[in-house]
């Protein structure tokens, strides 16, 4: 950031040009009205460069006279012309960048006391890694519905504190939606479409110091959830309960049911048996991670327990088995927090070793 160039700034309206600078923090902006205002450079973006050249305004002694003599600033130091082809040092990349064509935007959330996570509140952070201004939302699910939680318009270049939050608001939190409007001010640009992209947000790792990593964004460690990366918005599949109840009862009509998109269902006695492999459960997992399959999977637990919970006595085993334990332990994990009336063991050993979990319907 040099003199002459053009700022806006960062958490509020306006912005002008460099006229000076106090100290390594604080930068002199004349407005449009000819006044200066001291900001702090890490609140200030460079919107127009002006080639780093040292242009001065003119003022004339009439001009002088007329000016509010409300305070005194400090006076750039003079250059001499054997300086002015020095590589100047740039505090903040100028919003105009090539690979600043291509929309890249992340959501970030940081922990207010990294020292006591187990209390500590959390903030929430969009950033705008792009030569585009965005009108931006923020929404978060309530079954069926969406809340705003947070809006505005984004700079270029830049991030923006959307909220505060707490522990007890987590489970508000499991799936998120950000739209976003890219546009320029005052240039022409290429047209990019409005999008609207939802992702699940893991609330178990805010349980989890280390995964609060670096990052570009923040001198502290973030948790960082990629929105749109190289103008391609991040796509998660959301699977509709009411589909994988269809799915595992085989009543869709029209259709003969086929053995890859239903789990298999034996029923003997009182006992129903649900086979949580993967291959058994859709045709393809193309375009699927490791956490959209796991999803998918817990979705299928939630509509068989839903399905049968009015059944009291019950038994259901869930076939998932050995691995890591990862499916195992989420199973354990949804019992607890939303059927914590059900009880839960291992299944027979010598029938599905130790890959399968029984639950019984209280």
């Amino acid at each position: 950031m040099k003199i002459g160039d053009k700022v806006r700034f960062i958490y509020e309206s306006g912005g002008g040009v460099v006229t000076g600078f106090r100290g390594k923090d604080v930068v002199l902006v004349e407005d449009k009205d000819g006044f200066e205002i001291p900001m702090q450079v890490r609140e200030c973006v460079v919107i127009d460069t002006n080639e780093y050249n040292f242009v001065k305004k003119t003022v004339t002694p009439k001009e002088e006279s007329q000016k509010p003599q409300q305070k005194k600033t400090v006076q750039p130091a003079k250059v001499d012309d054997d300086e002015e082809d020095f590589d100047p040092v740039v505090t903040y990349r100028p919003a105009e960048r090539p690979e600043g064509e291509r929309l890249n935007v992340v959501l970030a959330y940081l922990p207010m006391d990294e020292k006591s996570l187990n209390n500590s509140r959390f903030e929430a952070y969009i950033i705008n890694d792009s030569n585009y201004s965005l009108y931006y939302t923020y929404l978060t699910a309530q079954g069926r519905s969406w809340s705003v939680r947070g809006n505005g318009l984004l700079e270029p270049n830049s991030k923006m504190f959307i909220e505060e939050f707490g522990r007890e608001e987590l489970n508000d939190m499991e799936r998120v939606c950000v739209q976003l409007l890219p546009f320029k001010e005052d240039k022409p640009f290429a047209l990019k479409p409005a999008l609207n992209i939802e992702r699940r947000i893991d609330t178990v790792k805010f349980y989890k110091l280390h995964l609060f990593r670096e990052n570009p964004f923040f001198d502290e460690g973030a948790l960082i959830y990629d929105i749109v990366v190289d103008d391609k918005p991040v796509k998660e599949i959301f699977t509709d309960a009411e589909e994988v109840k269809v799915a595992i009862l085989g009543k869709k009509d029209g259709d003969a049911p086929k053995p890859q998109q239903k789990p298999k269902l034996t029923k003997g006695s009182d006992i129903l048996e649900v086979d949580l492999h993967i291959e058994e459960l859709l045709e393809t997992t193309a375009g699927m991670n490791a956490f959209d399959i796991l999803n998918h999977q817990l979705d299928v637990v939630r509509c068989t327990l839903d399905e049968n919970i009015k059944y009291k006595g019950k038994k259901i085993v869930f076939i998932h088995g050995k691995g890591e334990g990862v499916l195992r332990n989420a199973i354990g994990q949804e019992l607890r927090k939303k059927y914590p009336r059900c009880l839960s063991q291992d299944a027979s050993f010598q029938k599905y070793g130790f890959g399968a979990t029984m639950v019984i319907i209280k």
